[in-house]
């Protein structure tokens, strides 16, 4: 049987001294409107899920308490590299999203860019933000999705096929996906080439799940 998660591992880790090069400037503007949306606070516990090589922390706020994970050694490396550059106080872990190694409620805001395309059982990796969220607490979401009104169709879901084994999933909806591990959205508009990028902002239902 096919190993997707090892894949994802290997593949970010050869993605890893290049990303940057391809990810930076084409996502700097959609992340700062996606962070921008979050309620921050003074002293929060903040997760990014997924962190890469760190493009997200100069748009964060300097008075959170941050980690981040990520499958692969090398982008965690980086990021560390990345947020001692900034002087931002951080610490990052190897860490397979659909299995969070932290206790319940133990975040106010987890951040997931660019990544729920990528997992092989986005469903779980969902249900685990949920879980490691403190009541109330808040998912920042950016990644391409399928429109919500209509499935995809047929010659999207064959092109899938490839896009999938070397980038992303480009049939998943955001807002089935997000409401169905219980979350209340409170924020979903476009970001980037047209609809297909969008961001979204959503708190945890105070109903346990």
């Amino acid at each position: 049987m096919f190993n997707t998660t090892g894949w994802n591992r290997l593949r970010y880790s050869l993605y890893a001294p290049i990303y940057d090069l391809v990810a930076e400037r084409a996502f700097r503007r959609a992340r700062r409107q996606a962070l921008a949306e979050v309620d921050w606070k003074a002293g929060q516990r903040v997760l990014i899920v997924g962190a890469g090589t760190g493009l997200d922390l100069p748009w964060l706020p300097r008075s959170v308490e941050l980690h981040g994970t990520d499958l692969a050694p090398a982008m965690v490396r980086r990021f560390q590299t990345r947020a001692d550059r900034l002087g931002i106080d951080a610490s990052a872990r190897v860490m397979d999203a659909e299995h969070l190694d932290y206790p319940d409620g133990h975040f106010d805001v987890v951040i997931m860019h660019l990544i729920l395309a990528v997992m092989p059982h986005p469903k779980q990796g969902l249900r685990e933000a949920y879980r490691v969220l403190a009541d109330d607490g808040q998912l920042c979401v950016l990644d391409k999705f399928q429109p919500d009104r209509r499935p995809a169709s047929m010659a999207r879901r064959a092109l899938n096929l490839v896009t999938s084994a070397i980038a992303s999933d480009i049939t998943r909806q955001a807002r089935p996906l997000l409401e169905e591990a219980g979350f209340v959205i409170e924020n979903d508009e476009p970001v980037m080439m047209g609809e297909l990028f969008r961001a979204l902002l959503a708190r945890k239902g105070l109903a346990s799940h």
